[in-house]
């Protein structure tokens, strides 16, 4: 089973690792994981936590992982809605409010 939550995220991590010629059980040794684990995170077979989004995040320094990982997880939510732009929209106005942005 594949979680539509990560395409984006995903694509970046696999990237990153594969510019950098780097194996997956070095990954996976860094997140505490086993090989096989890892790859199925990096498929999209299992939900990748928070906790190692920043970890990978520190490790390759790029802050864009958590962000696109962030992306995914709202979209995830928001895919069978009938109205997504209508919700997005009222979140954002939310946000603006609390003074978040």
């Amino acid at each position: 089973k594949q979680f539509m939550t990560t395409q984006r995220f995903l694509e970046r991590l696999k990237q990153l690792r594969e510019d950098r010629n780097i194996p997956q059980r070095e990954l996976a040794y860094l997140l505490n994981i086993d090989t096989p684990m890892y790859s199925r995170l990096e498929r999209g077979e299992r939900k990748v936590k928070r906790e190692q989004v920043l970890a990978l995040g520190k490790f390759y320094n790029d802050e864009s992982l958590l962000t696109l990982w962030a992306a995914d997880k709202i979209y995830n939510v928001l895919a069978e809605e009938d109205e997504p732009q209508k919700v997005l929209s009222i979140v954002s106005e939310q946000f603006v409010d609390y003074g978040k942005n």
